[in-house]
């Protein structure tokens, strides 16, 4: 499980983003960069088949 908490900011922009469809480019870098920086596995993943 991932250490790491989204932040009161980020996760403010991913409900509106969710609520009204639409978003900044400047909101979806930062929703971005919050889930890459939880992301456990580093790296590119195989394909699924």
């Amino acid at each position: 499980m991932a250490r790491k908490k989204t932040g009161d900011k980020v996760s403010s922009i991913a409900s509106k983003a969710m609520k009204t469809g639409k978003a900044t480019p400047k909101e979806i870098r930062s929703m971005g960069a919050s889930l890459l920086s939880q992301d456990e596995v580093k790296g590119s993943r195989g394909k699924k088949k």
